[in-house]
């Protein structure tokens, strides 16, 4: 059927003509159409919603060039609104992945500085010798110099600290077990 006459007979709705049409032009626009997707399927639902979209305007149409030019102009966009609301939907789903990292980030930050207050809470519970000792250690100094500051022996300094540790040690036990 020549070119004219088909358009013609398609924009009066001759199923005919379409389904020649379709024939003819589905096979190549799928490759066409594959080589933006990559992808066989994703071409497939192209170029049928190609067809289906110009069966459904075909009343309204107004075709310069040729039916097959249209057909093909009408896929190529149909692929390029898809890849934009693809586009869109991964910038959506990153915003949302760093939205919940950035929640789980603060989450941990404030159960850290929760931990954080206990933990020093805890060390102002220690006895006084054994929290004295600990700060001096904390500050960097060694066993032997906390010793000779403090005028004590360096089995006393390891004493201490072992008090305080296995004091820390029990109050997180207690702690997670609280929470």
């Amino acid at each position: 059927m020549e070119n004219r006459l088909l358009l013609v007979e398609f924009i009066k709705g001759d199923q005919k003509s379409f389904k020649l049409f379709f024939d003819t032009h589905y096979h190549p626009l799928c490759s066409y159409i594959i080589g933006f997707t990559g992808s066989l399927a994703e071409a497939e639902d192209i170029a049928q919603t190609s067809f289906i979209r110009l069966w459904n305007k075909r009343s309204e149409l107004s075709i310069h060039t040729s039916l097959k030019s249209y057909l093909y102009k009408t896929a190529y966009n149909i692929y390029i609104d898809l890849h934009r609301k693809n586009k869109r939907e991964d910038i959506l789903f990153d915003t949302l992945k760093y939205d919940a990292l950035n929640e789980q980030i603060a989450l941990k930050n404030d159960v850290v500085n929760e931990k954080i207050a206990f933990l020093e809470k805890t060390i102002e519970a220690l006895p006084p010798k054994c929290k004295q000792i600990l700060l001096l250690k904390q500050e960097g100094l060694k066993y032997a110099e906390i010793a000779l500051k403090l005028t004590i022996s360096i089995k006393t300094v390891e004493a201490q600290i072992g008090v305080a540790f296995t004091k820390i040690r029990a109050a997180f036990k207690n702690y997670n077990e609280a929470n």
